[in-house]
């Protein structure tokens, strides 16, 4: 049987296939009654076939399979930049040539707002984080805290194992976080009820997650003030005027510590934020020893 010249041939008849079965688009052109399909009949008839062999259908393109996935980084990297592991965060650079820093706010720092219950540390922090020039982080220590829902253990009902537990694994997803927001160029302030007499809930543990490279800052108002804001509490950051005495008591150990101190007894939320500016400026030019 003869072909016109550039007509494609049928596919080739495969043992034990029915003529014309060959592939799913050959067998959608052939019909579903017995026998050779026309197109396979030896030699045209001339009363049936006066023109040139008909060419049969083209087999679809078969479909391209999915590509699979790109496989997961296992180099932990959470950002466009990989955090390494447990890598502290670095004392921040001096300004060269000794110049002071005009504006704190362009400079990218980790900062731990530390004070009692009351003292308006996140607020302040807020206010902060809002206002820089630079895209800055909050992150408080209670709300993570609070991020265990059930099974939380409230500090106020008795410090124990478990609430001691719950805050170590809320102040290390702190220090991972603070890490892995500047490693991404984010600065970041955290906020925390640090003790300067007690090792539990101190500064070297902080120390210890972020680095050396945390600036810890003290807002500590008076205790009048301190009662009063409490007072404009609920839920379970309100705490008794008991408690908050003797937090209040325990945290004026700060004083002759070497670490910044505000006392923002007289002060609103726009001051404090920009004395914290003031501070981290000296901190930046003259890292604290702690």
């Amino acid at each position: 049987m003869q072909h016109s010249v550039g007509a494609p041939l049928p596919p080739p008849h495969q043992p034990g296939q029915a003529p014309g079965a060959g592939g799913a688009g050959w067998a959608q052109g052939t019909s579903h009654h017995p026998g050779p399909h026309p197109a396979q009949h030896p030699g045209p008839h001339p009363a049936q076939h006066p023109g040139p062999h008909p060419v049969p259908p083209v087999p679809p393109a078969p479909l391209h399979p999915t590509p699979a996935p790109p496989p997961m980084d296992p180099s932990g990297a959470t950002g466009h930049i990989q955090l390494p592991p447990g890598g502290p965060v670095p004392l921040p650079h001096p300004p060269t040539g000794g110049a002071a820093v005009a504006d704190a706010s362009q400079a990218a720092v980790a900062v731990l707002l530390i004070g009692p219950a009351g003292a308006g540390k996140t607020t302040v922090a807020r206010h902060w984080a809002d206002r820089r020039r630079v895209p800055t982080a909050h992150i408080s220590l209670d709300d993570v805290r609070e991020w265990v829902r059930s099974g939380f253990a409230n500090p106020q009902s008795g410090w124990n194992e478990n609430s001691e537990a719950q805050y170590r694994l809320a102040r290390r997803t702190c220090g991972f976080a603070a890490r892995n927001f500047l490693a991404n160029g984010i600065s970041c302030i955290l906020d925390d009820a640090v003790f300067p007499d007690r090792p539990v809930v101190g500064l070297g543990g902080w120390k210890r997650h972020v680095g050396p490279g945390l600036l810890p800052v003290v807002v500590l108002p008076g205790l009048e003030v301190v009662l009063e804001r409490n007072a404009a509490r609920s839920g379970n950051r309100r705490l008794s005027d008991e408690e908050v005495a003797r937090i209040h008591g325990r945290m004026a150990g700060w004083y002759g510590s070497g670490l910044p101190i505000i006392d923002n007894s007289t002060y609103d939320v726009e001051t404090t934020a920009r004395m914290l500016d003031e501070v981290v400026v000296r901190s930046i030019a003259s890292p604290p020893s702690w």
